[in-house]
């Protein structure tokens, strides 16, 4: 990292086009979203030694350049669109364009410090993908058997069944190949078994948090709930107290900490304990599972952390 001056990058993404802003009256340039263009990027880029290139999730159209830049271990940190948006907007700046916006990052960077991204392994990239490709499998299946329970043709129902049977053949095959990848690497393993350990907690849960999430076990229990989006909100002025919120975070690791919550609000005696307590309280139902939710994904962080089994007494 570079001692003498903090240089800060903002870089705005398109599917073909990369928008570069070097400090804020410094170099900008354009080049292409493509393996040759980004591989001369990572070069310039590397010369300068950046403190920290800030860009935004773009909805894949980032990975290339994102991989590129941490395999040379530069200093990447990716940041919602709507908060920089936010930031744009209160700069005074209302005018968009792709200039505009690496401009933006660069200054949100330099004002914000955002923390440098943890990025998944190969196999955790693989492993995404599997689960991704699982639940969509999965909610096909839910609609053609809903589809069956209304058809009174015969003809029509022995196509719906065919296509049943495809799915459910998929979804076997789908989670075989992620025990596989989970089975053949020795530190997935490892924290799938802590994560099982947990009641409430079962191997697809423990799939998806290992798969799109690979800063469990390295941040605090503050910043990896903001990071997943249950830690609520305050909205306050003045005598006025508003009710907390959550928003953002990653959609994929929020789904199946609500699942894992249901059911550990049944089976795990921490969690149903504090369930119960909150409930006690007056809060509602939905508040208690988003509740149950955060205190899950706090103990598993905490155990994958320390490496250490589910132990109850502790946990509570």
């Amino acid at each position: 990292m570079n001692n003498d001056i903090e240089i800060i990058v903002g870089i705005d993404i398109s599917k073909n086009k990369l928008d570069i802003q070097i400090q804020e009256d410094g170099q900008y340039f354009t080049c292409g979203n493509n393996i040759i263009d980004i591989g001369k990027l990572v070069e310039k880029l590397s010369s300068i030694d950046p403190s920290l290139i800030v860009l935004e999730a773009t909805g894949g159209y980032e990975k290339g350049v994102v991989s590129a830049l941490v395999e040379e271990k530069l200093p990447v940190a990716m940041v919602t669109p709507s908060w920089v948006r936010y930031f744009s907007k209160s700069t005074g700046t209302l005018a968009k364009t792709d200039k505009i916006d690496a401009r933006m990052l660069f200054r949100y960077g330099r004002a914000n410090h955002p923390p440098v991204v943890i990025v998944r392994s190969e196999l955790q990239e693989r492993l995404s993908v599997l689960m991704a490709r699982r639940s969509q499998v999965s909610l096909a299946l839910i609609s053609e058997k809903n589809h069956l329970s209304t058809i009174a043709y015969p003809d029509v129902k022995k196509l719906i069944e065919a296509s049943i049977e495809n799915l459910e053949q998929q979804i076997i095959q789908l989670e075989e190949l992620i025990a596989e990848i989970i089975d053949h690497n020795p530190e997935l393993k490892n924290n799938e078994k802590i994560i099982c350990s947990v009641p409430g907690a079962g191997k697809i849960t423990a799939a998806i948090l290992l798969a799109d999430l690979p800063e469990l076990g390295t941040l605090d229990h503050k910043k990896v709930a903001a990071l997943v989006g249950v830690a609520p909100f305050n909205r306050d002025s003045g005598y006025y107290r508003g009710k907390r919120r959550i928003k953002g975070g990653r959609q994929s690791i929020r789904k199946i900490l609500f699942m894992a919550a249901i059911t550990a609000i049944k089976w795990n005696p921490v969690i149903k304990e504090f369930y119960e307590r909150l409930l006690k309280r007056g809060k509602v139902k939905k508040v208690a599972i988003v509740a149950c939710m955060h205190k899950l994904l706090t103990i598993m962080n905490a155990m994958v952390k320390a490496q250490t089994f589910w132990k109850p007494i502790l946990s509570s």
